[in-house]
């Protein structure tokens, strides 16, 4: 029997690194927390609103995608966590987000985000209200960024 993605022992410890930078960054919680780090995965990954990740290489690479991610690019998790996160921008909109993620790597964090994305299949879609923190571990050291938002619109409407 294959596990739940969310239980495996990198991304509930990928998880608790989120919710902590999240917390100590912005100031509030992302979700209300337990102390039980698995229900912690299960939880963020089935969560009503958007989270993903990517690293911090020279071209960042996803390391996250919650199932409301994976729905919205309408792809597979092992897919998403091989996609370049630029690449889920159009490629006239990289240069204004990758503006937007240097300065959440300067700030820590930025709260008010909008643009368009592009699913696996070309699906164009708005998101507002984007919130992007810097994602460290529990030395301080940067482990990438990570963003979440609960409104997004078809950009065809």
């Amino acid at each position: 029997m294959t596990l739940p993605v969310w239980r495996s022992p990198e991304l509930v410890s990928h998880t608790r690194n989120l919710l902590r930078s999240f917390r100590r960054i912005v100031g509030r919680d992302l979700m209300r927390a337990s102390d039980d780090d698995i229900d912690n995965a299960q939880r963020l990954y089935e969560a009503p609103f958007v989270v993903l990740s990517h690293g911090t290489q020279a071209d960042p690479v996803l390391n996250y995608g919650n199932a409301l991610a994976l729905h919205l690019w309408e792809m597979p998790f092992e897919q998403f966590t091989l996609t370049p996160s630029r690449r889920t921008a159009e490629p006239m909109l990289r240069e204004d987000r990758q503006r937007l993620l240097e300065t959440a790597s300067r700030r820590g964090y930025i709260d008010d985000y909008a643009g368009v994305r592009i699913s696996a299949t070309g699906r164009r879609f708005h998101i507002r209200d984007v919130l992007l923190w810097n994602v460290s571990d529990e030395g301080g050291r940067i482990l990438g960024q990570a963003a979440t938002f609960d409104k997004w619109a078809s950009a065809e409407e």
